[in-house]
């Protein structure tokens, strides 16, 4: 069927779509080699990976790395940290958004043209570093966890996402809700919210995942170490190319090092995404409908 559909196509039409799928072919490529690479190299001996390279010969695997990694206190304890950072954040964060949007989708609200122009401003222009690392210096959050999770709860493009997402829920909705004798806030928590599934789980995914990727808040606010995720970690062993003490201790040879130490970036790599791996199915069947809806309505 399909085949008789592209059959029926004219020649510049056939191009561009043969064109579309090579584009599209090469781009997931693109993504999966490298995540094959990382999650090969990950079980390799240090010696074949760089002498042979990859090899698909079982018996030259080996999980020392992931052994050295997950019984390292840095790594649990930064691992720990990260999804606590991570899961508060996307709370916060969302509830945050989420309240905010809902008065500015309501056609009557009054002053809504001026908040959108203020939000709107601050999508373009910030205070800077400096500014910032004093404003959280002076609010006594340096050191705290405050620091990582209310600085950047807020975000405008995600207000702007659910605010439309608001607007393409049927007016008959608060009508019935009020004929009921329900409050505004009545109608948002029990009525509202439940609708809005989607773009919740939608925002929930891009705040979860973006906080478990920073880094640099963590590192120009977070002196203690015990307090410090596991990107900072992953960090020091990826770019710095210093891992934990406890992972090469029994480790004499500079050489020996060195390999264990380029061993160790590609399991640190598969530990640190698998949270993400496991969390993504969970929310595919909110995520094309809450993006589309929330992007194209207005």
């Amino acid at each position: 069927m399909k085949q008789q559909k592209f059959l029926k196509l004219g020649t510049t039409d056939k191009i561009l779509l043969l064109t579309g799928y090579i584009m599209l072919g090469l781009f997931v490529l693109a993504i999966v080699v490298p995540l094959i690479y990382i999650a090969a190299a990950s079980f390799m001996d240090p010696n074949v990976l760089n002498n042979q390279g990859i090899t698909l010969d079982v018996s030259k695997w080996t999980t020392d790395a992931y052994a050295r990694v997950l019984k390292n206190e840095m790594i649990w304890r930064g691992f720990a940290n990260s999804i606590f950072y991570a899961a508060a954040f996307t709370i916060i964060s969302v509830f945050v958004t989420l309240l905010a949007a809902y008065p500015m989708s309501k056609k009557d609200f009054v002053g809504k043209k001026l908040f959108n122009t203020i939000f709107i401003i601050t999508m373009f222009f910030g205070g800077g570093l400096i500014p910032t690392y004093l404003l959280i210096n002076q609010l006594h959050m340096i050191d705290t966890v405050w620091a990582i999770l209310l600085p950047g709860a807020f975000s405008v493009w995600n207000m702007i996402l659910a605010r439309t997402y608001y607007q393409s829920v049927p007016l008959e909705l608060r009508e019935a809700s009020a004929v009921d004798g329900a409050s505004e806030l009545k109608h948002f928590f029990a009525i509202l919210l439940p609708v809005c599934k989607p773009i919740i789980a939608v925002l929930a995914l891009w705040q979860f995942v973006g906080m478990w990727n920073s880094y640099f808040d963590a590192m120009i606010y977070l002196n203690d170490a015990d307090m410090q995720p596991l990107q900072l970690v992953l960090r020091s062993i990826l770019i710095q190319n210093t891992p934990q003490p406890g992972m090469i201790a029994d480790i004499q040879s500079t050489a020996e090092m060195s390999k264990i130490a380029e061993l160790l970036k590609y399991s640190t790599i598969v530990v640190s995404s698998l949270p993400l791996l496991i969390m993504y199915p969970f929310f595919q069947k909110y995520f094309d409908s809450g993006v589309m809806v929330g992007s194209v309505k207005g």
